[in-house]
């Protein structure tokens, strides 16, 4: 008989494609993945991933049963979701899914406030991978800068991110003010490792920074900061980040660059469950407060 344990190892190993990856997400040791992959394997007489040098892909058999996991995934959520929902206590768990930018500098002093005066919600704050959605996670809630597509998901508008292409001081003094005519040209650039989040900002950089090196492919928001901040390069990044920081400069650019909306989702079944209600409301709080250094107006801006 088949272990919905090692089914569930068996769909995050075919999502992520890594071990490290899908230990991650399970919060389980890379060795307990392998070896979660391999009963099932075993179990069935048959192999469902194979490894390659891009990582683990499905084997036909692998496809063959992946619907049908990923249904029966969608069916113990459901199940599980509907008994919480009964749930009106204003203490307990919620799990929050976010990037490490917004987790960060957004939700974590949200969670903070919240604290103050709900010491008895218990918030696990997780990581998320690009494209991951709401429904294939271990959370309540997920926040993210692109729109949610599953339809049991109730989904809010929160705000918004806007950008700015920035290098450090120290490296605009060795390498000069970059041509944005000429696609910054002669320029390094670091870029978004996997871009599916910032898809408009992706498009931007590549119309008016595309005769750039690239020369760092960074898989955070944050790493780009840094690398930024270390003279690595120049660099799309939040304004919230990059103009707060006195050792980087932001160019005027000859077009304005795309703002990420911000998206807030919590499963339609538990939306209503007074714990959760609680978390959403703090995290929309937080956003709307910071609305000014989140998305200044260009107009009223004056340090580019």
């Amino acid at each position: 008989m088949l272990d919905w344990d090692d089914l569930r190892f068996f769909l995050a190993v075919a999502r992520h494609r890594t071990l490290a990856s899908a230990a991650k997400q399970l919060r389980v040791t890379q060795s307990t993945v392998s070896r979660r992959l391999a009963t099932l394997q075993e179990g069935m007489g048959v192999r469902l991933l194979q490894r390659t040098s891009d990582g683990y892909v499905l084997t036909l058999a692998g496809e063959s049963i992946r619907l049908h996991v990923e249904r029966i995934e969608a069916e113990a959520s459901m199940a599980e979701r509907a008994v919480a929902g009964q749930d009106v206590r204003l203490e307990g768990l919620v799990r929050v899914a976010s990037s490490q930018l917004l987790t960060s500098h957004l939700l974590a002093p949200s969670f903070a406030a919240l604290h103050d005066h709900h010491r008895d919600i218990l918030i696990e704050a997780l990581p998320t991978l690009p494209g991951e959605p709401l429904a294939t996670l271990d959370a309540d809630i997920a926040v993210q800068l692109r729109p949610f597509e599953h339809p049991e998901v109730v989904v809010r508008n929160i705000g918004a991110v806007a950008f700015g292409l920035y290098s450090c001081l120290a490296y605009l003094a060795r390498h000069g003010e970059p041509d944005l005519s000429r696609g910054c040209e002669g320029h390094q650039l670091i870029t978004m490792l996997d871009d599916r989040d910032f898809s408009a900002q992706a498009a931007w950089l590549r119309d008016h920074a595309g005769q750039a090196q690239v020369v760092l492919k960074a898989d955070s928001c944050e790493t780009q900061h840094w690398a930024a901040y270390c003279g690595g390069g120049l660099a799309l990044l939040p304004r919230f980040r990059g103009d707060a920081e006195p050792a980087l400069h932001r160019f005027r650019t000859p077009a304005s660059v795309p703002s990420a909306d911000i998206w807030l989702g919590v499963h339609r079944e538990n939306r209503q469950v007074p714990r959760v209600r609680m978390v959403l409301d703090c995290i929309a709080e937080a956003v709307r407060s910071r609305a000014p250094a989140l998305n200044p107006a260009e107009a009223a801006d004056e340090r580019a």
